[in-house]
């Protein structure tokens, strides 16, 4: 076997191994560290990595969903923080996680890394709690909530002509439909629009709200090689921010992920599969734009965030959906991307190579 597409950076990295839970709408019955713990040993067990091997692990949560600060601490227990381990947080989806594990392993500080998110949406409104990651002088007292802001961004799409509601329909309709094959996702096969949520977006068009957890591990170099099989090879990554002000920006565009794409090297070969990030159907026009996919490239064939989204975990699913595809030999060039604030406001694009025969 050959390697991949020649690396842009110092040292070759790969996801071998992705899990995830099953997404539910509630999960009362158990606690974050209840949730998190089976995924961490069924994606250590697909390396056969102890987690007092894992050189670092980092982790993406709310302190927000959780109602509590420094809530991610209580979650080590499910990975077991004693012996004493290399362990960091990020305040982000789990995609942001990945990315400082990435660098950590770049400067050659590690050569392994346990990568985590999860997010319990169910005890409150996520559609309240997201308000708070608003400007807090001019939007957030007013509380438009995130599937108003989407509604804005999607009106704003139709009025240029760039899409209609029958076809945001059909967007929906394919993810769910394409989620009938994913026995982890919380919405699957036909799934009525249903009514307004608010206009232009209808049931159909938004995200579930659920809990869920999903984790990948990252290695370097020939230790992939012999953690995995056909390991998913990060070519690329690089993550951008757009104005944090709505009014500063073009919403029917994605200037920030088209940046990263490029830094990302995503335009110098075609990719046959697109792991996208978008919780609303309107988003994915958005991003298909950006990206410049065209109809050859299968967009979420997992079903996307259209059929699980947990909150600080949807974006790391991308990267892991994608990644599991080049395992299994079903790509061979894949780009995931993460997205996280109102309207696409940050987002992160990953380009990942399987090797070649």
């Amino acid at each position: 076997m050959t390697g991949p597409r020649k690396s842009r950076y110092a040292r070759d990295v790969a996801v071998v191994a992705f899990a995830q839970s099953d997404h539910l709408r509630r999960t009362d019955e158990l606690s974050e560290v209840e949730m998190v713990m089976p995924v961490l040993h069924e994606v250590l067990a697909a390396t056969g990595l102890k987690a007092g091997e894992i050189g670092f692990t980092c982790s993406g949560s709310s302190d927000y969903l959780a109602g509590r600060a420094f809530s991610f601490t209580m979650t080590l227990d499910g990975v077991g923080a004693w012996p004493p381990i290399a362990e960091s947080h990020v305040e982000m989806d789990g995609a942001w996680a990945l990315y400082e594990a990435w660098v950590k392993i770049q400067t050659g500080e590690a050569d392994t890394a346990l990568v985590y998110s999860y997010g319990k949406s169910s005890p409150g409104s996520v559609r309240d709690v997201l308000t708070r990651q608003l400007d807090p002088y001019y939007l957030a007292p007013l509380w438009p909530d995130s599937v108003a802001l989407a509604a804005l961004q999607a009106q704003a799409l139709i009025d240029a002509g760039e899409t209609d509601e029958p076809a945001l329909a059909a967007i929906a309709a394919r993810s769910r439909a394409d989620a009938g094959t994913n026995p982890h996702a919380q919405l699957r096969g036909a799934v009525p629009q249903g009514d307004y949520q608010v206009r232009p977006l209808r049931t159909g068009d938004c995200p579930p709200v659920g809990d869920g957890v999903a984790a990948v591990v990252l290695a370097a170099g020939d230790l992939a090689r012999q953690l995995c099989e056909r390991p998913a090879w990060i070519t690329g990554i690089d993550h951008r921010i757009e104005a944090h002000g709505l009014g500063l920006r073009d919403l029917t565009d994605s200037p920030s992920t088209r940046t990263a794409a490029q830094h990302a090297g995503f335009f110098d070969a075609p990719v046959d599969t697109a792991e996208l990030h978008a919780p609303f159907s309107s988003q994915e026009v958005v991003l298909r734009k950006a990206l410049g996919l065209g109809d050859t490239v299968a967009v979420n064939p997992s079903g996307g965030a259209l059929a699980a989204n947990p909150m600080m975990a949807a974006g790391l699913i991308r990267i892991g959906e994608a990644a599991a595809r080049i395992h299994r030999g079903a790509s061979d060039r894949a780009v995931a991307h993460a997205t996280s604030g109102p309207c696409l406001q940050q987002n992160l694009v990953a380009v990942l190579e399987g090797d070649r025969a």
